[in-house]
């Protein structure tokens, strides 16, 4: 897979050498000629360029490019490359950096963006994550299929505790993804029981969510729920 990352400041060049490592081909874009460190990850592939020129885009190849990250410490910037990267290069997945948690609103598909990733809310919900028990936390949120991804992690005394992840009826555009339990990382069965201390991973709608946090609390979805769960089936 080849990656453009615009950006070649701390963020963009830990995500290059993750991918780098990982065995994809990187391209590291950057206009300053203090932030290209060829050295720093020697296996990617460097430039010096500014991003948002068309000219600089097309000598770089962006249309051949699987993934755009827009990781500049610039919302402007990142919101302009993202939507050149969509609509002039038909880049297939776009990832853009949010640095300001009042522009979050900006960084939707109507500007390229198909995932947006902001630090301060991203900690925010880590944090929640690691203090909350029986609470549902949303760690992202995927633009383009307007889903989330949010964390539950079943007290002892919780009523789903013993039931099996097949009999449950979860709520309509909802699926259980994966259950962190003792260090372990388990892709669940219909046939896999649901323990205390389960730390369950769900993309969900954000419509339903509510519908699943009900279902989480009770063991079971409102009767108006119910209903709408059964008529989507």
């Amino acid at each position: 897979m080849r990656v453009a990352i615009a950006g070649a400041g701390a963020v963009g060049r830990s995500i290059a050498a993750e991918l780098v490592e990982n065995g994809h081909e990187v391209l590291l874009i950057d206009k300053d000629s203090k932030a290209i460190d060829v050295d720093a990850i020697p296996r990617a592939e460097w430039m010096l360029a500014d991003a948002c020129e068309i000219a600089s885009l097309d000598e770089v190849g962006l249309d051949r490019c699987h993934v755009v990250v827009a990781a500049t410490g610039d919302d402007k910037v990142n919101l302009v490359v993202s939507l050149l990267a969509k609509t002039e290069y038909g880049v297939p997945r776009v990832v853009a950096r949010v640095n300001d948690p009042v522009n979050e609103w900006l960084f939707d598909e109507s500007w390229g963006v198909d995932v947006a990733v902001s630090t301060p809310r991203l900690l925010s919900a880590l944090v929640e994550e690691a203090v909350s028990v029986g609470d549902l936390v949303r760690l992202m949120t995927f633009r383009r299929g307007q889903a989330n991804l949010v964390e539950w992690t079943l007290p002892p005394s919780a009523p789903l505790i013993g039931k099996r992840v097949g009999s449950v009826s979860w709520p309509p555009d909802t699926a259980l993804v994966v259950i962190l339990r003792d260090g372990r990382v388990i892709v669940p069965s219909p046939d896999d029981p649901l323990e205390g201390g389960d730390e369950l991973l769900f993309v969900a709608a954000p419509e339903v969510e509510e519908q699943l946090r009900a279902l989480l609390l009770r063991g079971s979805q409102p009767p108006s729920d119910q209903a709408a769960a059964a008529g989507a089936r």
